[in-house]
């Protein structure tokens, strides 16, 4: 027993002192820190030692499918400390090393960087950075078995320290959405807008001042592991950002206009599929400058797609019919002191208020508003705000532009203000904004909120996830949006937008064409074009506003300039999209022994269709392009040779396979019809010269 109390007594002791001991550690490093810190972090500066913040790595960002829209790539800067390797390490491996380094940067023979290593030796330098071009973490991992620098940092004296560059695996597509941070946390886009949870936490390492003004990190056992930011999942579609993008950039080149964006969106859940703002720099080329679709930048008046909104307060507040008659005359109306314009020469005359909003009649739309809400303008106001115009959508990214609405309180509110912004002026809107609402239209009325941002995590475990949000339930009564969607479909029909009617699948929408304000006042010979709509009509799943800024030539209005890029989008859309297809009629059957039409195009694809519907087929080419030429009753593929600079023969081919190659052959590209290709305005084997276009007929 009393050795057992002994023992005991002994265990009581040790432990006693252990905890003096630890109390005694804690006690000198917290005096160390907050009594000493300043003589201590005074004197560490003095031998050049100084704390460090160490970044953290980038969180990624992902499209709606995962793939890599901009991440971080580890790199690393190649130093060395000459003074740790033995003498006879050092000297061993000195020659071997300088010739794989001169190997793999190129710059310097191998006799400079040995030397260079040498003299830093001789003079007791404890830092050099050997190159300043960074290398990756595959060449870190191969320089890690060279002679010297095998023996590790502690045995050889190799440094390598972790920079991180931002990579983007698609370059330039969607750039400006991706956006950008600098080092004093300013940007754009994604990268600014979700700086807070892609940044990370920085870490904190001590480093040494070396001569020549480099910093060498000191690993002792103090540094502060930095911690890596999240992800962030965005609802683009990379394949339609590459529609929309293609597109917008072949319509702004055709009419050598200012600038221009486009958005696609998921009409039920208000995602934004692809987004893309291009304008001219100083060398006339295309880029991505500045979100002109969500941006204070694009805040503009939205012309013509405006009168949406004011058919909508009309049918909603009074007992207007569709098929009831408005006085538009030959063309000018005078509101008091201001005269208004219809862009048809001659005017109108007496149509129906459905021909009003099909034939985007200035006239028309203004005198209906103007006679019923002019004695009472705050009713027309109170009608925006219930559609969702007048307030924020606060949109994920930063910078979104604020509509702009004035109400009769405002100061600059005249009698002609009320006509004129039914028809979009005096007023201002982002063209994200206008695609809201008439997504609302589409989504039975029901507005819900843009979204670009689905989802954040950690090593793919969601921390946060945003679901589509309701901004308004209903903009407008059943009847009046069963009115407006026939309005809508009226002016892709039979209206100012009928050149973009399909017969294949319904558009509905609306072209714009705003006339530009001056710097000095009024407005300009200038124009703001656009169209605004959803597809298919019968059963919306998409909806797309285009905006093109400024065009120049001839054809200067929303129909000629924003509609058909709407349509190439939609277009590519629904040729991608088997669910927006129609079945056909159970009655219809195929015909039996007729032979299937085929024609020309990649000689890969047309086997493997031919395979698929078990068509005998045969070739005599190893050529990527082929012709068909009918042989009895399979089909034998004839070489389509492509040669340099000159233009392809692509008579027979989907616009599919013709666009690529003819825009790898430098040729420009335009195109009226859909089906396959009957007729090319350039003769094949012709030669090509600089900047030349071409143009395809299809049927």
């Amino acid at each position: 027993m009393n050795v057992k109390r002994s023992i005991l007594l002994r265990v009581r002791v040790a432990f006693l002192a252990a905890l003096i001991f630890a109390v005694a550690i804690l006690f000198r490093i917290g005096r160390i820190q907050f009594v000493e810190g300043e003589k201590w972090t005074t004197m560490a500066e003095k031998i050049g030692l100084q704390y460090k913040n160490v970044k953290a790595t980038r969180g990624s960002i992902y499209s709606d499918n995962g793939s890599l829209l901009a991440t971080s790539l580890p790199f690393y800067r190649v130093a060395f400390d000459p003074s740790v390797a033995d003498e006879d390490v050092f000297s061993q491996g000195i020659d071997s090393l300088g010739l794989l380094l001169s190997g793999y940067f190129g710059d310097r023979s191998a006799t400079y960087y040995s030397r260079k290593l040498t003299k830093a030796r001789q003079a007791n330098k404890r830092y050099l950075i050997v190159n300043s071009k960074r290398v990756n973490y595959q060449d870190k991992k191969i320089m890690q078995t060279w002679p010297v620098f095998r023996e590790g940092r502690m045995g050889g004296g190799a440094i390598f320290e972790k920079v991180d560059l931002r990579f983007k695996p698609f370059s330039e597509l969607g750039t400006r959405t991706i956006g950008f941070i600098n080092e004093n946390n300013e940007g754009a886009g994604l990268e600014y807008s979700f700086n807070h949870v892609l940044s990370g936490t920085d870490g904190n390492a001590l480093f040494q001042k070396m001569a020549g003004g480099g910093w060498k990190p000191v690993y002792d056992g103090s540094e502060v592991k930095a911690v890596e930011g999240m992800d962030i999942e965005t609802t683009i579609d990379i394949n339609l950002q590459d529609v929309a993008e293609s597109a917008l950039l072949r319509g702004l080149e055709q009419h050598d206009a200012n600038y221009g964006c486009v958005v696609v969106m998921e009409v039920s859940t208000g995602y934004i599929k692809a987004i893309s703002n291009l304008s001219k720099n100083n060398q006339g080329k295309y880029w991505e400058l500045y979100n002109y679709a969500v941006g204070e930048q694009g805040l503009t008046e939205p012309g013509s797609t405006f009168k949406l909104a004011s058919m909508i307060a009309l049918l909603e507040d009074s007992a207007v019919k569709l098929s009831d008659s408005i006085e538009t005359g030959k063309g000018t109306y005078v509101f008091y002191d201001k005269v208004m314009r219809d862009h048809k020469k001659g005017g109108y005359g007496t149509i129906t208020v459905a021909e009003t909003f099909s034939k985007s009649s200035n006239i028309g739309v203004s005198r209906l508003i103007n006679e019923h809400f002019g004695l009472k303008p705050d009713g027309f106001i109170g009608y925006l705000n219930k559609m969702g115009l007048t307030e924020s959508l606060n949109f994920q990214m930063k910078g979104a532009g604020a509509p702009y609405i004035k109400d009769p309180s405002d100061p600059s509110w005249s009698g002609v203000t009320l006509p004129w912004m039914s028809i979009g002026y005096e007023l201002k809107l982002t063209p994200l904004h206008t695609l809201a609402f008439y997504n609302a239209i589409a989504n039975g009325g029901t507005m819900v909120k843009p979204m670009i941002v689905k989802r954040i995590s950690k090593a793919g475990e969601s921390w946060k996830q945003y679901s589509p949000e309701i901004l308004k339930e209903s903009i407008c009564s059943e009847p009046t949006l069963t009115k407006v969607k026939k309005l809508l479909e009226m002016a892709v029909q039979d209206g100012t937008a009928s050149n973009i009617k399909d017969s294949d699948y319904r558009i509905a929408g609306k072209t714009g064409t705003a006339q530009k304000v001056k710097a000095s006042g009024g407005y300009e010979r200038s124009y703001y074009t656009s169209f605004a709509g959803y597809f298919p009509a019968d059963a919306p799943k998409y909806s797309c506003i285009v905006v093109i800024d400024n065009p120049k030539g001839y054809n200067q209005y929303g129909s000629d300039v924003a509609a058909p890029v709407f349509k190439e989008i939609a277009d590519n859309i629904y040729s991608r999209d088997s669910d927006m297809h129609h079945m056909f009629d159970p009655s219809f059957t195929p015909e039996i022994g007729v032979f299937p039409v085929i024609q020309a195009g990649q000689l890969d694809d047309l086997q493997l269709i031919c395979n698929t519907l078990g068509v005998s087929n045969h070739s005599g080419t190893n050529e990527e392009w082929v012709h068909a030429r009918r042989n009895y009753n399979s089909v034998k593929w004839m070489e389509n040779e492509i040669l340099p600079d000159r233009v392809p023969d692509v008579m027979g081919m989907t616009l599919r396979d013709a666009l690529p190659l003819l825009e790898n052959q430098g040729l420009r590209v335009d195109f009226r019809g859909n089906g396959r290709i009957t007729k090319q305005s350039l003769t094949a084997g012709t030669k090509i010269s600089s900047g030349s276009r071409i143009v395809l007929d299809l049927s």
